[in-house]
This record gives structure tokens, sequence and C-alpha cells, in this order.
């Protein structure tokens, strides 16, 4: 920011001072400066953006250095020192058992960015990303349901505006079903299954094959001989183990943009997704008219699964992030009302 506008960020924060709230998931951080006033228009002083957030998975000293990252471009040099509260959604932590590995990770390293600095801690709270994400339906609510689909998937009860009950969210190798991941991971199956003769025919095995930058000569042909198809798996096998297991997500595009294309595979593969899903949030038990907050690229209006899973559960309120909760939270913690 130049700076004109950070003395308007100063200024406009002199009187009731101003409030941080961060979200940090698995992709990024982001950061966002506000007023304190809890009234819903305040607008947004200053904004910014790191890496991951993961608190359980990405390196302490990394982790700082993500969150000085988006906390530096949100906050102007001089208007660090009228914040009076910071709130922060992580992966990987929880409001409800800070003493646990990811809370304290969480905690530690937002203190180390905020002293690095010079930001007050003032009123400081770690909350998990899903709780930040609830939190920025209108309104702030304190009681519902939270739903997350994005390269992995979780379903949360909250109560008092701390997640109480979990199911699924065991990662990529035990759960997140119905996920970007699954469906990313189902792509590719269904890729091998038609080379190797056990699944039908699908538009999937080129997409992913163009994806991988398989050569050109063993990409599925009509008709697809035997010594291709053999060709195609001996290329795609080793360039997909290649990678982290979790960048299989980056397949879920893939498969939406076959479903369009009219692919049986793909759409039936994005039904099962929606079917998982549903089961999740059903595990929970919501009850008539039950707010049910989502959350992540899966669900959003655009979002490959969105119209299915319409179709199985009560209406979903969407939000982009947990961004616009967290600084709600903030807020409350500086009113005293947490």
């Amino acid at each position: 920011m130049g700076n004109d506008l950070n003395q308007d960020v100063a200024s406009d924060g002199r009187d009731e001072g101003l409030v941080v709230g961060l979200d940090a998931g698995g992709t990024r951080t982001r950061a966002l400066l506000a007023p304190a006033s809890a009234e819903q228009a305040a607008p947004v002083l200053g904004e910014g953006a790191g890496g991951p957030g993961n608190a359980l998975t990405v390196p302490s000293a990394q982790l700082v250095e993500h969150l000085v990252e988006a906390l530096s471009a949100a906050v102007p040099a001089s208007a660090r020192g009228g914040v009076v509260a910071v709130a922060a959604g992580f992966a990987g932590a929880t409001s409800a058992s800070p003493d646990d590995p990811g809370s304290v990770r969480a905690r530690t390293a937002l203190t180390a960015a905020l002293d690095r600095l010079g930001i007050p801690a003032g009123h400081l709270g770690v909350w998990s990303d899903i709780e930040a994400a609830f939190a920025s339906a209108p309104g702030t609510p304190a009681d519902g349901l939270a739903l997350v689909a994005g390269t992995g998937a979780v379903a949360m009860r909250v109560t008092g505006r701390r997640a109480t009950t979990t199911v699924d969210g065991d990662g990529w190798l035990l759960g997140d079903e119905g996920s970007g991941f699954w469906i990313g991971r189902g792509a590719v199956r269904a890729a091998l299954r038609m080379a190797d003769g056990r699944g039908p025919a699908t538009l999937l095995a080129h997409m992913v094959g163009l994806a991988l930058e398989l050569p050109g000569e063993c990409l599925p042909d009509d008709p697809w001989s035997e010594a291709g198809r053999e060709t195609y798996r001996m290329h795609l096998l080793p360039a997909v183990m290649a990678e982290p297991p979790i960048r299989l997500a980056r397949f879920a595009p893939l498969v939406a943009e076959a479903a369009r294309q009219h692919d049986t595979v793909a759409g039936a593969l994005l039904d099962q997704a929606a079917a998982h899903l549903a089961d999740t949030v059903r595990a929970l038990r919501p009850r008539p008219d039950e707010r049910i907050v989502a959350t992540g690229g899966l669900l959003g209006p655009d979002g490959p699964v969105t119209s299915r899973l319409n179709t199985l559960v009560p209406a979903l309120d969407w939000v982009p992030d947990g961004c616009q909760g967290a600084v709600a939270l903030a807020r409350l913690d500086h009113g005293h009302h947490l």
C-alpha cells in the first residue's frame, strides 16, 4: 500500500481499533484488515495472501513465513499498532482443543509472525478453518452444520461457534470421500480400467493422458490396440507415482469437463461424490431447517457437485472461505462476546 493509503487505514482505525482475520488453509493463507466495529458494512482496509497454512503439515518455520507474507501485505506498517484483535482459522487446528498439536503449532507460529511485524497480539484467537468458514455466513451464525469439499472433505457440527462433532476429514488415505482427491483418483482409475479392458470407454483416459503429458502415440485411439493400451499404462503409472498422492486432486476439473461433454463415466463419478458428501452430512443428523454452511471448490455456485448435492440434502449456504468469518470472530473476541 502507498503512504496515503497507509495514513487512511491508520486514521480509520484510530478511534475504534483494527482487527485482523486470517484463513490459513491447505493451499494458501489469506489475511484481511478491518475496523473493530461489528457493523456488517464495515469495509475491508487491507488484504494479503501467503503460502499454505495447514498447522499440521507445513513446517513451523515455513508456516511463520507464510503468515508474515499475508499479514505484512494486509496490515500497513503505520496501522500495526492499532490492531486490537486477531483471529485465525487454521487447517489442522481447532478451538475446541487448544492443547492439541495443530492448535499449539498454529498459535506459536501466529504469535511469532505478529511479533516479527510489530503487531500487538491483543486478543488472539485460534480456530479451525472450518469454524472460521462457518462464521463467514451472513449473520455470523453460532450454531449449525459446516461442510467443506475441496481437495479434502469433512463435515462438522458447530455449537456456540465451536466444532463439537466431526464426520470424515480423515485424509486421502483413509477418507475424504467425495472430495477433489477422491474424484481425481477416480479419473485415473477409470483411465486405467479402460486401458486394461476392465472398464468402459471414457474421455477421461485421453484427458488424463494429456494432463500428464504422455507421448501422443500412446494416447487412446480408435481402435486402441493392445500394444497402445499397454504403452499407455507403462507411461501413466510412473507419471502418477512420481507425485505426492494428494496431487490426484488436480484431475477433478477434468471429470467436471468430461461430464459436461456427457461422458457417462465422469457423470457417474460426480454422482457418487455427491452421494458420499450427502452421507457425510446425514451422519450429523441435521435437524429440520438447520443451517448448513458449505465451502470449498466443489460446492461453489459453479461447483461440479453443487447441483447434484442440492437434490440430496437441504439447501446449502455457500461461502468462499473463512476470512470474513475470522474478522467477525476477532470483532466478537474484542467485544468480549465469546
